[in-house]
């Protein structure tokens, strides 16, 4: 016997789903028609903005207020950019520069594409503190280290998303810039004092709610004072308690992707992680990237289940899909702004947030060396580096524990080298590839990962970009002169 039609109903209003391709299949128009809150759209979906206005005009015809969500951070998450790079500096950039006007202007003109392109929800901004160094999910889409910084850089972005008419979601709550391990992989925990949390992490939060912030998307990390063994997600202490009773959210709190095994494996799958997320006081679950027609019906049947066997209340599932129609709502109510586009924005950007320590000369006609870093699910195979802005100068890309520094130096022969890598301190062969060949040939260095203390010796010059987008691909190009 098939499900209830009116619970169904109500299951999947609680549901941002996905598709594969660039056009939406049939299915996942009339799951909207049904009552689907929404679908989230990724890199896989994305070919031209053509063509993503299309497909969000396609998934109207099944609903008006059918809300269409996309992770645009800029910097090194992007999807309308995936294939090129982003022409804005993320947030450790806009962090660096200090300026939080510029912040808005930014998150304004990201708001403004995305509107212009019949996207609801952006999945943004990254308000985590990234205290860690070694956090190897956070990183540059933070806006820094100090939580006062990060608390106005991160109400200044939510305030530019919206202003376009674009819902802005803040995550990850309770924070995710402690960690050191990726919760795409499995459960971090952060092991400290709620104390802690509230001078460190929190603030950011507390501004986010402050500038109106339509949602909140929580983290699958365990916070042992406040989740006990499990994440954050499906912690009522942490939702209710902690978000709505003590910092006053009212908006729609998003799971981030049930798929992850920070949360499917702590509940069994995805469908039953959706129910405890539920029961937590999640408002809008966000299944993962891929997603066909029958996982979106499992996982409805198992909130239906629920609903039957006492797991979950009516009621709460009902406050859960009420809060998503609001935020439906407001989207519908906010439309798109009529911003101007400014094009070189991003750019301009990218270059005041450029850090040398030292000196950029003497480096006519360089050898360019890009070492090779594995991208995290986050960001995805987005093209990095200083390549598609170098002007007539070599580059080869090497891996650095395969890389033979005798080889390196007779392609460079009298030539200095730059040297352009992502996170270098903790790059498997990085350090000691830049050693070596600093201790007997001229070598520039361009950090576009995370700007940790660490600094080689007997290098001339130290460039940080604080990002790896194709603006500070170009920003840093043009501060070493190598640009066109």
């Amino acid at each position: 016997m098939g499900l209830d039609p009116g619970l169904r109903r109500l299951a999947l209003g609680t549901l941002l789903a996905a598709y594969p391709g660039p056009i939406p299949p049939d299915w996942a128009v009339d799951l909207v028609a049904d009552g689907l809150a929404g679908h989230t759209l990724f890199g896989t979906n994305v070919h031209d903005p053509a063509q993503v206005a299309a497909s969000t005009a396609a998934l109207r015809v099944g609903r008006a207020d059918v809300l269409i969500a996309i992770d645009e951070e800029g910097g090194d998450v992007t999807r309308l950019a995936h294939a090129t790079g982003s022409p804005y500096p993320g947030n450790a950039a806009l962090g660096a520069i200090g300026d939080v006007a510029l912040t808005r202007r930014v998150y304004q003109a990201i708001g403004a594409e995305l509107a212009a392109l019949g996207i609801t929800v952006n999945l943004a901004p990254t308000v985590d503190v990234n205290t860690a160094d070694d956090n190897p999910v956070i990183g540059t889409r933070s806006f820094g280290a100090d939580p006062v910084r990060v608390a106005a850089h991160s109400a200044a972005a939510v305030s530019g998303l919206q202003a376009a008419g674009v819902a802005a979601c803040a995550k990850h709550f309770p924070g995710h810039g402690a960690t050191i391990t990726d919760s795409h992989h499995e459960l971090p925990t952060v092991d400290v004092p709620l104390s802690l949390l509230r001078q460190r992490d929190l603030p950011p939060f507390a501004a986010v709610v402050a500038a109106g912030a339509r949602a909140v998307m929580t983290a699958h990390i365990r916070v042992p004072e406040l989740t006990g063994t499990g994440p954050a997600t499906f912690s009522r202490a942490v939702l209710v308690d902690l978000l709505r009773t003590e910092y006053g959210f009212t908006g729609a709190v998003i799971t981030d992707a049930l798929e992850m095994k920070g949360a499917a494996v702590a509940a069994g799958g995805v469908g039953p992680a959706a129910v405890r997320a539920l029961a937590a006081g999640a408002d809008l679950l966000c299944i993962g990237a891929k997603v066909d027609a029958a996982l979106v019906e499992r996982v409805a049947a198992e909130i239906v289940d629920a609903l039957a066997d006492g797991r979950l209340a009516t009621s709460r599932v009902e406050e859960a899909a009420g809060r998503a129609a609001a935020l439906a709502a407001w989207t519908r109510a906010a439309g798109a702004s009529a911003t101007a586009t400014e094009t070189d924005l991003g750019y301009a950007a990218a270059r005041r947030a450029v850090r040398v320590d030292g000196v950029l000369t003497g480096l006519d006609r360089p050898l360019v060396v890009q070492l090779h870093t594995e991208s995290t699910i986050a960001e995805g195979r987005v093209p990095w580096g200083l390549g598609p802005h170098l002007d007539g100068v070599q580059e080869v890309r090497v891996i650095a524990a395969e890389t033979d520094q005798a080889t390196l130096r007779g392609l460079a022969g009298d030539r200095p080298i730059v040297l352009v890598g992502r996170h270098l301190h903790r790059l498997p062969g990085g350090p000691e590839l830049i050693a070596g060949l600093a201790a007997d040939h001229p070598v520039t260095v361009v950090e576009m990962g995370w700007p940790a203390q660490w600094r080689p010796a007997g290098v001339r010059a130290f460039v940080t970009t604080y990002g790896a987008s194709h603006a500070n691909g170009r920003a840093a190009a043009e501060a070493l002169g190598l640009s066109g």
